[in-house]
């Protein structure tokens, strides 16, 4: 891939790039719409990727190109404006040089910059996170500062990109995984912190992903929407985050009616979750995958149910998989409202099961999920 984005780059701008940086997609293993809620949750990084080249300009005129298609976007130097229609897809490395100033960075002014992927967009594995983390790498090396930052601070650059100027009220989990992902491990974030650790993966722990091509709505408004109600449950109950209220809290709230319908499902859906995390994290340490599976479709149902961020597809994929041979457990993965789901699996199971699981999917719906064999990948770097 990187010698493919290279000659590409020399291609588009007539000249070789100074600095290539890549960042993985993620899968959210299990946690979901725990991170903005201050709970815990853990994810994978795998081996697809969000790829970046990029060469100093000295005219101050930044220049976009993407292997997606379309023309060179150019645009000035200074801090940038976000931008619409068919210039949208910049705004994930602009928003990374409008939060520059934020973290003490200076930022980049005239530049070529070219991206490609292999990490398939819409399919909850954040794509938006990776551009973002790959673009925070690439900015830092043109500007000289890439010693000044660690780890964590380029994280939270590309989270207050994906807040602040895309406009996504997104935790830290995408960024977190994408930033902190090791091959063979999982990633730990208390999101509280955030605090960032990683956790084996017992072997014999295969990862799949059933994209259903059913489009994402987040921007559109549900995303936020969900995070709206966490704050105002979270407000009802008398705590700063939902991560600070427990079971008996829900309990007491529901029998006094201080939380009801929507909010009280939303506030349900995060405290167990968060429960669910700290009962995965600790049973995989036992290696014992299949406690992991029957958790993992527990926290699908959950979403299902009470956080309603799931939608009919991801929901029959769920069903089917649960019942095919040798899978552990299936959830959503991502966001929710349309995307991905991810079954994991023993070694045995193959391609041949998810044809079957793919044909079934295609019998009901008329179009076939794309499905993806993942394994992990070590976090976001420069090349």
């Amino acid at each position: 891939m990187k010698n493919k984005l290279i000659a590409q780059f020399q291609t588009v701008f007539d000249r070789s790039p100074e600095f290539v940086t890549r960042a993985p997609g993620r899968i959210e293993f299990i946690g979901n719409h725990t991170d903005y809620n201050g709970g815990t949750v853990l994810g994978a990084s795998v081996d697809r990727n969000i790829w970046v080249a990029i060469a100093r300009r000295d005219d101050g005129q930044r220049r976009f190109f993407s292997a997606h298609g379309g023309e060179i976007v150019t645009m000035p130097s200074g801090i940038p404006q976000k931008q619409d229609g068919s210039n949208k897809w910049t705004n994930y490395a602009l928003g990374v040089i409008a939060a520059f100033p934020h973290f003490g960075l200076s930022i980049p002014e005239g530049f070529d910059y070219y991206d490609m992927s292999d990490l398939p967009a819409g399919a909850g594995m954040s794509s938006s996170a990776a551009i973002e983390l790959a673009s925070v790498l690439a900015f830092l090396e043109i500007t000289g500062q890439a010693g000044k930052v660690d780890r964590e601070t380029i994280v939270k650059i590309g989270k207050h990109a994906e807040n602040e100027f895309v406009g996504m009220p997104c935790g830290i989990l995408d960024q977190g995984v994408s930033g902190f992902g090791k091959k063979d491990h999982l990633v730990f974030i208390d999101c509280r912190g955030p605090k960032f650790d990683t956790v084996p993966i017992p072997s014999g722990a295969h990862f799949w992903i059933f994209n259903t091509h059913k489009k994402h709505a987040l921007v559109d408004g549900f995303y936020a929407a969900r995070n709206r109600e966490c704050m105002e449950a979270a407000k009802a109950l008398g705590v700063s985050l939902l991560a600070d209220a427990g079971t008996a809290m829900l309990d007491k709230a529901a029998a006094d009616g201080t939380l009801a319908g929507d909010a009280l499902k939303r506030a349900r859906h995060v405290v167990e979750e968060i429960a669910r995390v700290d009962e995965t994290k600790t049973l995989l340490a036992k290696g014992d995958l299949a406690a992991v599976g029957s958790l993992l479709t527990a926290s699908h149902r959950s979403s299902q149910n009470l956080f309603e961020n799931s939608a009919e597809e991801l929901d029959t994929l769920v069903d089917l998989l649960t019942a095919t041979p040798r899978v552990y457990g299936a959830r959503l993965t991502g966001g929710g409202f349309g995307g991905a789901v991810m079954a994991m699996t023993d070694a045995q199971f193959g391609e041949a099961q998810a044809a079957q699981v793919a044909a079934a999917y295609e019998q009901k719906y008329g179009a076939k999920p794309e499905v993806i064999h993942c394994q992990t990948g070590d976090g976001a770097a420069v090349m």
